[in-house]
């Protein structure tokens, strides 16, 4: 009888060994193919600015492809969920800046856990860029805007990148703050909010592909929406220079796995996102493209998420903000 479940349970172990022994060398050989990184927005919009150099310089220190598949709609919800319920081998990560994490889930349910359905690799750098506006309507300065929002109520309209979004949040914010009545009108993501805003159907936004316009004298930048003033923009103000602090509601990007999905990837990714970092040719692309580079890597990136979740719910209460 003891020999029987010897036998039997030898048996067993070793159907096991096989099965277990893959699961282990995975870890170890991992990238062996290319990996998807999913970015919950339509091409050419600011997160998608903002994730290609980073995949590329990915792509050349781990010896495998990391494709960008751009998957928006719903105000990044779509995206979010599929990485969400996507299996967590290291094979597919999410590209996403915070809103789908810690504005989306305060204003609507969502069908993904924000706080428990991903792991994270790590923060790769700030957005800074302020409102602009489409020269049309003849606004130069911040102090212009707001004389012309009272004088004209509803009649300016801002394109951001969907409802719920962090650029939607700052229009918010700044209509609260300022007493002001702008119309709000969201897309599918910032790109498409450009091609309106150029074409004055829509006269302002507040999102970083609007940036080579300002530039080109195409549209007009009135202000800074970060911490501190932009070096490419050293005349235009801060918002807390302006009178308005506590309103820039920050609007960081970050990399994230599925839920489960091994420590020893994640920080074989958080590595050499750190070195990477460090090189002088991906900061400079980073800043022309209008963020602040910086690597911030698994349990601090735990903490951003939850400290950020935790003052937008704050701001969203105080300013009584609510999706129609």
């Amino acid at each position: 009888m003891h020999r029987r479940h010897f036998v039997r349970g030898l048996g067993v172990a070793l159907a096991a060994g096989p099965v277990a022994a893959p699961a282990v060398r995975a870890q170890g050989t991992w990238p062996d193919k290319p990996v998807k990184v999913i970015v919950p927005y339509g091409a050419g919009g600011g997160t998608d600015i903002m994730a290609r150099p980073w995949m590329e310089q990915l792509s050349q220190a781990l010896g495998q492809q990391f494709v960008i598949e751009n998957r928006g709609g719903a105000s990044g919800m779509i995206g979010t969920e599929a990485v969400a319920k996507s299996a967590p081998d290291g094979y597919t990560l999410l590209f996403t800046p915070n809103n789908t994490l810690d504005i989306l889930p305060l204003l609507k349910k969502v069908p993904y856990d924000p706080l428990k359905g991903f792991d994270p690799i790590g923060r790769v750098g700030d957005m800074l860029c302020g409102f602009a506006v489409n020269p049309a309507v003849g606004i130069k300065t911040f102090a212009d805007l707001l004389a012309y929002a009272k004088k004209n109520p509803g009649k300016l309209a801002y394109g951001s990148s969907g409802l719920a979004t962090a650029t939607h949040l700052r229009l918010e914010m700044l209509k609260w703050k300022a007493g002001i009545d702008i119309l709000h009108v969201p897309y599918r993501g910032g790109a498409d909010a450009l091609t309106d805003v150029l074409a004055n159907n829509a006269q302002m936004m507040n999102e970083s592909s609007s940036l080579p316009h300002v530039r080109a004298g195409k549209l007009t930048m009135l202000n800074i929406n970060h911490v501190a003033r932009s070096p490419e923009f050293p005349d235009l103000p801060t918002l807390t220079e302006l009178g308005y602090t506590g309103s820039d509601v920050p609007i960081w990007f970050s990399l994230w796995a599925p839920a489960g999905t091994p420590k020893e990837i994640r920080e074989k990714i958080a590595a050499k996102l750190v070195e990477l970092g460090k090189g002088q040719d991906l900061a400079k692309r980073i800043s022309q493209a209008g963020y602040v580079p910086l690597v911030q890597t698994l349990d601090g990136l735990t903490k951003h998420l939850a400290d950020n979740t935790k003052i937008n719910q704050d701001l969203i209460k105080a300013a009584n903000i609510k999706l129609e």
